[in-house]
């Protein structure tokens, strides 16, 4: 319980062990906080689906990264959820104890900096509160049962989180060209809820709160609160993602860029902290089961485009992907198929 940073990140200075390589520092350099972000009205599809498809389609192969407005829902669902999750993070330390763990296995739990803390060469501006959301009505009796609410808020945000998700996957499989439903049931079981909270750190030009990664899932939904610190990268630079009111952070994860046959872009991001306020997130990972298939979908295949990757077990990818420390090419590279192969193929 010692090591989260919220237990005592306002009584000494910045640790070593926090301070980055000099090549990974944010330092202290004007990040974009641009419009360049696409941001998707979800509530014109009622009108003009095809638009909304090629919209969601061109910002999933472009950036991997968009934002959606109108998305279904509610205001109240949104705030109730990051209210929730601020409150938890307030409690006394004591009231959070029985749920710090560092058994990375553990179906609920809080723990700080990375999943390797243990090992990692420097630690993450962090802590974190990890659970499953499925099955449901079996996982949320291991949930958090302080604040009170946190169950019942927690549980109406992952169920329509998840049916958010679903109709994005939905569009892009209609874009992409697959049948209807593919991504349903196996490849998109799974579901894990990841709420972050950054305190405010005394040099935030040295630290990061997490380091450069894609994200080794399917799809992911972020309810990103009102603070800046969210950061992807293209073209060679750093661009923020603008907290807009009511909005959620969509973004692409590898398992969807392999079964799109590189159609579609898992891109790079990374949090960065602030000095004056806290910053907490909510995110929903929409991810297949551990023994499902993953491959490149057969119908976007063919000799002119060959797999681009071979067949495995989610679970094989996960625990190669967790050894790797989320970097995004050697990741993917066991899994690659080499180009004569995939000719051949």
């Amino acid at each position: 319980m010692e090591r989260l940073v919220s237990n005592w990140y306002n009584h000494r200075p910045l640790p070593e062990s926090y301070i980055c390589p000099p090549e990974t520092r944010p330092g202290k350099l004007s990040i974009p906080s641009g419009d360049t972000i696409p941001v998707v009205s979800l509530g014109e599809a009622l009108i003009n689906r095809s638009n909304t498809i090629l919209n969601v389609l061109r910002a999933s192969q472009e950036f991997g990264f968009f934002q959606v407005v109108n998305h279904g829902v509610s205001e109240k669902v949104l705030n109730d959820t990051m209210n929730v999750v601020e409150e938890f993070f307030k409690m006394p330390m004591e009231e959070k104890a029985s749920l710090y763990s560092e058994d990375p296995n553990k179906v609920c739990r809080l723990y700080t900096s990375n999943i390797n803390y243990g090992t990692e060469k420097y630690h993450f501006w962090r802590d974190i509160l990890k659970h499953h959301c499925h099955p449901l009505d079996d996982c949320i009796k291991l949930w958090p049962q302080k604040p009170t609410r946190y169950r019942d808020v927690i549980r109406t945000f992952s169920v329509e989180g998840k049916k958010l998700g679903l109709t994005i996957l939905e569009l892009l499989t209609e874009g992409l060209g697959l049948e209807s439903g593919y991504f349903k049931k196996d490849l998109s079981e799974a579901m894990l809820l990841v709420a972050n909270h950054y305190p405010p750190c005394p040099d935030p030009s040295l630290t990061l709160g997490l380091p450069k990664h894609c994200d080794p899932n399917l799809i992911t939904i972020l309810l990103q609160g009102h603070t800046f610190g969210l950061q992807v990268f293209k073209d060679g630079q750093w661009i923020g993602v603008q907290p807009l009111p009511n909005a959620l952070v969509v973004n692409i994860g590898h398992q969807l860029r392999i079964v799109s046959n590189n159609k579609l872009k898992s891109a790079e991001h990374r949090a960065v902290t602030n000095s004056k306020v806290a910053r907490t997130t909510v995110g929903l990972f929409i991810s297949s089961s551990e023994d499902s298939i993953i491959e490149p979908a057969k119908s976007l295949t063919n000799a002119a485009q060959p797999p681009l990757y071979r067949a495995f077990r989610y679970k094989e990818f996960l625990s190669y992907y967790f050894s790797m420390m989320g970097d995004t090419e050697l990741a993917l590279q066991p899994f690659k198929l080499p180009f004569n192969q995939s000719v051949i193929s």
